[in-house]
This record gives C-alpha cells, sequence and structure tokens, in this order.
C-alpha cells in the first residue's frame, strides 16, 4: 500500500492509544475527475488536525470545520457525497462534474487499527470488511482483489505491506533507481550474489541481499505490490529471476536491454516452464521510451513505466519497430 495510506493508520493508532477522538476518512467511490483514487485515506481528530489527503484540499476544509463543529459521527460509519451538483463540484475544485463518495469511520476498539498493522508489517494482504450499520471490523487474508469495494452497506479494502521493488544487480542504475523509488514510497531490495558489486552498494534505507536472483524471488513471494526489475545484462542473473517473477502476481516485471537482446532473452525464456502469456508480461525493453541515454534519466523512465502500469494506464511504447518478428530483423534495425 502506498506509503502515505500506512503513515494515516499508524497516525489512527498512535492517536487511539493517545485517546484522542478521531474518525478515518476513506475515499470510496469517484466519478469523473476526482483528486485522489478509491482507497485513499484522511484521519482526523476533533480539534481539526489531519493526516493524509482525500482530495485537493477543499474537502479537507469542509472536513476540519465539521469536526470543529462535532458534526463527524460518534457512534457509527456515516456516508458523505462531495459534488452531487455543479455547485459542490466547483466549490471543492472537482472539475469536469467529479463527485467524491467518502466513508467517515470513527476510531475506536472495533476498528482493529492495531491488528491490521501488525499484518501489514508481515508483509501480508489483508481484506478489512466494514460494516456501516454496526460499525464492526472484520480482517481476512486475501488474494488479488479490487483494492476497495462498496455496495452501501459493506466496506470492503485491500491492504498490504508498502510497495516493494526487488532490483536484480547492483551498479550506478541501480543506485539512480532505488533512490527515485524510495523517494515515492518504495521499499527496496537489491539482490546480487556478485561480490565486487556488493561492496560497492551503500544507498542508505536500501536492503541488500547476496542470495541467488530466483531465490530471492521465491523467499520475498512477489504479490500484486511488487515490482521485479533485472539490470545486470547478464543472463545467468537476470533470467533466474524472470523464471519466477513471472510467475507470481507481481504487478510489474522489467528487464533491461536491446530490442535484440529482448528478443533473445524471450527466447530462452521458452525453453523453461513458462507460457506465452506469463512472458507476455515482461516488459522490455526495460520502461517508456523517453529517448532517455544516462543512468538518472533511465531510471526515470523505468518508473514511469511502473506508475502507469501500477495505475491501470495503457503503456504506448513508441520504440522505433518495437516487436519485430526475428532476431535478424532485430539486428538490422538496431
Amino acid at each position: 500500500m502506498e506509503s502515505a495510506d500506512l503513515d494515516v493508520l499508524s497516525t489512527a493508532v498512535e492517536w487511539s492509544a493517545q485517546r484522542r477522538q478521531a474518525t478515518l476518512v476513506v475515499v470510496v467511490r469517484t466519478w469523473g475527475s476526482a483528486p485522489r483514487p478509491p482507497g485513499s485515506l484522511l484521519l482526523i481528530d476533533r480539534d481539526g488536525r489531519v493526516k493524509g489527503a482525500v482530495s485537493g484540499g477543499c474537502i479537507e476544509d469542509e472536513l476540519i470545520e465539521r469536526a470543529r463543529a462535532g458534526r463527524l459521527p460518534a457512534l457509527r460509519p456515516e456516508v458523505v457525497v462531495y459534488g452531487a451538483n455543479a455547485e459542490e463540484a466547483t466549490r471543492f475544485g472537482l472539475p469536469c462534474g467529479g463527485t467524491i463518495t467518502l466513508v467517515l469511520e470513527p476510531v475506536t476498539s472495533r476498528s482493529r487499527l492495531a491488528d491490521l498493522l501488525e499484518a501489514i508489517e508481515r508483509d501480508r494482504l489483508v481484506l478489512r470488511r466494514l460494516d456501516l450499520e454496526t460499525g464492526t471490523v472484520a480482517l481476512m487474508p486475501s488474494g488479488v482483489a479490487s483494492r476497495v469495494e462498496f455496495d452501501g452497506q459493506t466496506l470492503m479494502t485491500l491492504h498490504g505491506s508498502r510497495e516493494r521493488l526487488l532490483i536484480i544487480g547492483a551498479g550506478q542504475l541501480t543506485e539512480y533507481l532505488s533512490t527515485m523509488a524510495q523517494a515515492i514510497g518504495y521499499h527496496v531490495i537489491v539482490c546480487d550474489p556478485r561480490v565486487e558489486y556488493a561492496a560497492e552498494s551503500n544507498v542508505p534505507g536500501v536492503e541488500f541481499r547476496t542470495t541467488m536472483p530466483d531465490d530471492t524471488v521465491i523467499e520475498l513471494s512477489p504479490d500484486p505490490n511488487m515490482a521485479v526489475v533485472a539490470l545486470t545484462h547478464d543472463p545467468k542473473l537476470d533470467d533466474m529471476a524472470l523464471l519466477e517473477a513471472l510467475k507470481s502476481s507481481a504487478f510489474y516485471v522489467g528487464a533491461i536491454g536491446s530490442r535484440a537482446n529482448d528478443l533473445r532473452r524471450r527466447e530462452r525464456l521458452r525453453l523453461f516452464d513458462l507460457t506465452d502469456e506469463q512472458i507476455g508480461r515482461l516488459h522490455g525493453p526495460v520502461g517508456l521510451h523517453l529517448g532517455a541515454r544516462t543512468p538518472s534519466e533511465i531510471a526515470v523512465s523505468i518508473l514511469a513505466e511502473m506508475i502507469a502500469i501500477r495505475n491501470g494506464v495503457k503503456v504506448h511504447q513508441t520504440h522505433a519497430q518495437r516487436a519485430p518478428g526475428t532476431i535478424r530483423e532485430c539486428l538490422a534495425s538496431a
């Protein structure tokens, strides 16, 4: 889950321990243009202090007014809709007639937020079920599911660990990619069994592993909150990681290399127990085609593609002759 939302949940547990009355606000539906997607969280106490965001600021201001006026729910969750008409859409900064539906949940012992945080810290995907009539919460293990489901009576939200990025291979590009990924909330793990590279890897905040790439992928058990990017240019390392990552539910799997190398890689992968559909999940050459040349520019292109895929945006690559039919054609066009 996003680090900002994780901060909201952590703060809610902290405020609850301090006996501060607070309300957890969840975006459950949007229509038209909306600043924040479903599942976004905000925490607000009765004095109007907030953590998180559900809009560009105008809705937060209105919620602060509600809090200070004592108009936030105290016993059971409530549903609030903003932007129901053109006047409201303009007032709350919702262009194109957008609307946002929020659930306002009083934070109590029934919220089970401490239990939820404990599960998240163990890298588990958890489905949180909130009954709006009673305010009771149930937590249950989950596989792949929608981030938010709301039928007017029950709110189901999917929670998991922070987004993780596993990078195969240390080096200059890895340093840039690690630093940038951490800046947008990823927990970064770098795997490189080569001693000479491991000795030079020192990016603050990055978890470093020297185990073999395939073993590392299996141990980390990639879920829909994880991306895997292979950057060594060495098939003996990159391919090992890709063989396991492409069989997982990682939302993004990419590998660096030229178009010729990408085609060779796909032919090698077909020799193993991977389906065409699994191989088709591979993003290669990795990253959006931005004309990137320097390590920092390439890191930006990789993160840009990851963000697009994570947000469900269809990526249209513009690499010249992106998918030629044979290696010979690919080499001729390189």
